[in-house]
């Protein structure tokens, strides 16, 4: 009886040789992005991410910002394609956003604000985006990578933001009853933050982040005997600094981050304070 013969597939050399090539594509393509990934945690780190803006340059506290900034703002951007999706997009959030002001015990034109240039600068930043997405589908854009969100929140800003509520030591104390605002049932506090800030099917969390974060910011300029809650433009401008850029003193300036919007140079604040000044989206009152 003869033994059954045993049938081999040979490949062919080309095969074997694309399916090589394939394979140290592939290998490359991970690396590279593993690398990027790593240059942007480093970056974030470092804060080699942070934007420099316009302000006035005689303030030490504004001393890493650059050029000056006045409060009369040029309104053409109500005229811009981009503030008329975008309002329709933040009509939608209205439950949202009323809800995180009224917890936070906030007038809701003071989150709107905020909200608006950090949009307005995602959507011409990524003008593609803007025309196939953002446009058609009147909807908001929502960061994941150096900046969280619809608000652009940054990590060690939300981090603070949740300290500051539990630490009674704090110029930014708000008091008892906001300590518990922002806790989580999560085991992991860093997983729990980045999905709240980045969910976009429910973006109350960036609001509320938001809220208080603004909250924290004047009670510390009145713990220092400087109230700015009648001085939106310079909140505004604090929001987009951040903390540490925040030391209370008697003459601050409106500034912040450049936003160009077509042929007009804005600051961060002056931009969020003219919305703010405005007599567009009369939903959210002051």
């Amino acid at each position: 009886m003869s033994k059954p013969r045993i049938m081999y597939t040979k490949t062919h050399p080309n095969v074997r040789i694309m399916m090589k090539k394939l394979f140290h594509m592939i290998v490359y393509i991970l690396a590279i992005f593993g690398l990027i990934m790593l240059v942007g945690f480093i970056a974030i780190k470092l804060h080699w991410t942070n934007v420099t803006g316009i302000v006035d340059s005689q303030h030490d506290y504004f001393k890493d910002q650059i050029v000056v900034s006045s409060v009369s703002v040029n309104s053409a951007w109500i005229s811009s394609p981009e503030w008329q999706s975008l309002k329709i997009a933040i009509l939608k959030d209205r439950g949202d956003i009323d809800r995180a002001a009224t917890v936070a015990q906030i007038s809701p034109r003071l989150i709107v604000a905020p909200l608006i240039v950090e949009q307005l600068r995602l959507f011409t930043d990524n003008r593609d985006l803007f025309k196939s997405v953002f446009e058609p589908l009147k909807i908001l854009g929502v960061q994941n990578q150096f900046s969280w969100g619809v608000m652009g929140i940054k990590e060690d800003t939300a981090k603070q933001i949740e300290d500051n509520l539990k630490s009674s030591t704090s110029t930014f104390y708000l008091g008892s009853q906001y300590e518990h605002l922002l806790d989580s049932t999560s085991t992991d506090s860093n997983i729990a933050r980045f999905n709240r800030l980045t969910d976009s099917n429910d973006r109350y969390y960036s609001y509320l982040y938001t809220a208080l974060y603004e909250k924290e910011l004047m009670r510390q300029w009145q713990n220092a005997g400087f109230d700015i809650s009648s001085r939106p433009e310079i909140l505004f401008t604090l929001f987009n600094i951040g903390f540490s850029h925040s030391i209370p003193h008697y003459d601050p300036q409106v500034g912040g981050a450049e936003i160009k919007l077509g042929s007009t140079i804005y600051s961060f604040g002056g931009l969020a304070a003219g919305f703010y000044n405005s007599s567009e989206l009369p939903e959210f009152s002051r």
